[in-house]
């Protein structure tokens, strides 16, 4: 059985959360890196460990110091377009921690990891204390993203029922102080 570490990430894991967010977009996305999506991924000390309230987390593999899942939380919410109005309305920026690339490589799914880092990430967001609610959102498309989310937090929108079907994305809600 391997042992995890899971930690805030550090100057020396970045290439390799790096690594696992660009093997996600490219092999579960089947989008690639696209820039005005994932301008993080390239920088994640600028996106997530600079600023303040903001957060990288990892999962290290203790076997062989791999990083093999990746959490990051910021304080913007979720931007109309490209979302839906009443999403963005909901869910302002510096009041809304949102969850941003929770990966974990497929080797080491089914072992509690996303779990884990996802309660990590709403424990940074309610110790922070400015933040009133946690946001993300999903592509069901993505093999067994859905049913995870649907297990920890609830559904606020989903686009497959507007009119037109809009991204076919998925916005929850994972309440504070739960």
């Amino acid at each position: 059985m391997r042992d995890y570490c899971i930690r805030i990430a550090e100057p020396a894991d970045l290439d390799g959360a790096r690594v696992v967010m660009l093997d996600t977009v490219y092999r579960d996305f089947g989008t690639g890196y696209v820039p005005r999506w994932h301008g993080d991924i390239i920088d994640p000390a600028a996106a997530y460990l600079l600023p303040a309230r903001h957060t990288l987390l990892v999962a290290v593999d203790q076997s062989d110091g791999s990083v093999v899942a990746t959490a990051a939380l910021d304080s913007r919410g979720p931007a109309c377009p490209p979302n839906p109005r009443d999403v963005a309305e909901r869910f302002p920026s510096g009041e809304t921690a949102q969850l941003r690339r929770v990966y974990v490589r497929p080797e080491h799914r089914r072992r509690g990891l996303a779990r884990r880092l996802v309660d990590a990430l709403v424990a940074f967001a309610e110790a922070d204390g400015g933040y009133r609610s946690a946001y993300l959102h999903t592509d069901p498309a993505v093999p067994g993203a859905e049913g995870f989310w649907r297990s920890c937090a609830k559904v606020v929108h989903d686009e497959r029922e507007d009119p037109g079907g809009g991204q076919q994305i998925v916005h929850f809600e994972i309440p504070l102080g739960r």
